[in-house]
């Protein structure tokens, strides 16, 4: 059994890597691809495009403004004197914010009034527009508690008004930044995709060269056949999460403060239910461009479905109930968990169960749709 299950797997690794562009594919693409979706991925607004339309043109307006440029967030692009004109900049992109200051606004503060300011944002991208908001709701918060201060002080009223002092920590990433968040999910996204699209196309390329007949009149059985049509791309899986790992380690400095051996174990839970699924399109398409379309109506959904993008607390509870069929899912948890958190088996064992379960399931029916189609 294990000398027949050595030679198919000695056939499809040379068949798969006897072509350039596969090889290219396997080792080279996923590289490449965390390369573009490492630096394009990422949700952080580093320096937004304001438009500043100052009608008070007074020192506290300045020092408003000043606040802004000086926090690194923002960038003046234009100073439209008229407020009218600022629709023609936000319509056109070439501003995603604009802070207008009407006449009399230093003077309402100084008399002790509520003065009030205008912030206009782009709500087209509603991440982006809300963290702008809380960028500017920072720096004039903090100006108007300065100024209170100062008032404070000038009645002789030494000390600053009793307040909340909120001391924030993030934890496991410090420095919030989405990056560490996206490159171990474009990991697992990479993972999948290569799994699925080379196993969903490896029984359905022996049917169309037509050599499907001369492997079963060999003393293969159907179980070996299987497991030597599965065991190359798992090798490749692990090639490819090792690779990508290391890219992700190396180049882009997310931290791992995980068990690597905790890292693996899981891989190879989530590469069974990827190559059962693929097997099963396999057996289900009769050319390679249906095992290929197949491949991508499942990779979608389950990218959508699996918290990458959007949070499935926000889903309705239907879908969320959905989602748990996702292997996408529970291994996004534990690659995030093993990279950024450090955590172990004994708080990541029920997404490892899953994935195990889901794994044997999608096995079991793709032989059972493979027997039925020898048959």
């Amino acid at each position: 059994m294990f000398r027949r299950i050595r030679e198919m797997l000695r056939k499809e690794l040379i068949q798969i890597f006897r072509d350039p562009r596969m090889r290219m594919v396997i080792l080279v693409a996923p590289i490449i691809q965390l390369m573009v979706f490492g630096y394009a991925v990422s949700t952080d607004v580093e320096t937004v495009r304001l438009a500043l339309c100052d009608s008070d043109r007074t020192p506290l307006s300045r020092e408003l403004t000043a606040r802004f440029v000086r926090s690194g967030y923002f960038a003046v692009v234009a100073s439209p004197r008229d407020p009218d004109d600022i629709t023609l900049l936000l319509d056109s992109g070439k501003a995603e914010a604009a802070l207008v200051l009407r006449s009399g606004f230093a003077a309402a503060v100084h008399a002790g009034k509520t003065a009030p300011l205008q912030l206009i944002v782009d709500g087209t991208n509603s991440n982006t527009a809300s963290v702008v908001l809380q960028y500017a709701r920072q720096i004039t918060g903090d100006l108007s508690g300065e100024l209170l201060t100062e008032r404070l002080r000038r009645r002789g009223i030494q000390g600053r008004p009793a307040a909340f002092q909120a001391r924030i920590r993030a934890w496991f990433n410090s420095n919030l930044e989405s990056r560490n968040y996206y490159v171990p999910g474009v990991i697992a996204l990479l993972v999948m995709l290569i799994t699925l699209m080379l196993t969903s196309m490896a029984i359905v390329r022996e049917k169309e060269i037509g050599t499907m007949e001369q492997i079963m009149v060999t003393p293969i059985t159907q179980l070996e056949f299987i497991l030597g049509k599965m065991l190359p791309f798992a090798l490749i899986a692990f090639v490819d999460v090792t690779l990508i790992s290391l890219v992700g380690v190396f180049w882009f400095h997310v931290p791992l403060r995980g068990s690597l051996l905790l890292l693996f174990l899981s891989t190879g839970c989530f590469v069974t239910t990827t190559l059962g699924i693929g097997l099963f399109l396999s057996t289900v398409s009769t050319t390679q461009q249906q095992a290929m379309m197949g491949t991508f109506l499942f990779f979608l959904p389950a990218v959508l479905l699996s918290g990458f993008m959007f949070p499935i607390a926000n889903m309705p509870e239907p879908v969320q109930w959905v989602t748990l069929l996702n292997p996408l899912r529970h291994f996004l948890v534990i690659l995030r968990g093993v990279f950024l958190k450090g955590v172990g088996i004994a708080v990541l064992w029920p997404q490892i169960a899953a994935l195990a379960l889901l794994g044997t399931s999608t096995l079991v029916l793709a032989s059972r749709r493979f027997r039925k189609t020898l048959s």
